[in-house]
């Protein structure tokens, strides 16, 4: 979880782990403060940075070997409203070379975005045990 934290551009976007319940990853962000686009709302490359980051966390939490995205996809449901946009990452399915996560990204109780990544490249590299 510190790894993560401490990533760069999740910090320079404010994200933050609030939680890790089992097999689940909360992470949340501000929406204030340059996350808009053209139209006043938040930006979806802003609502995708954030559901990647929650599935990247979630598939490096097993503590077996480190792996890397191969392949995302998002749907954009509905308009964010609020101050905060909180992303929930959850694992699907995974075999010896893949796994699928599926990750909601809320704004309040509304799900405002769906996305589902597929981790892969498990890179050989035994995860940091933190």
């Amino acid at each position: 979880m510190r790894r993560s934290d401490a990533c760069p551009f999740a910090r320079r976007l404010g994200m933050r782990v609030t939680a890790i319940e089992g097999d689940r990853v909360r992470v949340s962000m501000p929406t204030a403060g340059g996350m808009e686009n053209g139209h006043g709302t938040t930006h979806g490359g802003a609502i995708f940075a954030l559901a990647d980051q929650a599935f990247g966390i979630a598939g490096n939490l097993s503590g077996g070997e480190d792996q890397i995205g191969l392949s995302a996809y998002i749907q954009y449901l509905s308009v964010p409203a609020g101050a905060t946009l909180e992303a929930v990452a959850r694992k699907v399915s995974e075999t010896e070379k893949t796994s699928l996560y599926a990750v909601e990204v809320y704004s309040g109780d509304r799900m405002v975005a769906s996305f589902e990544g597929v981790g892969g490249f498990k890179i050989g590299v035994p995860a940091q045990k933190e």
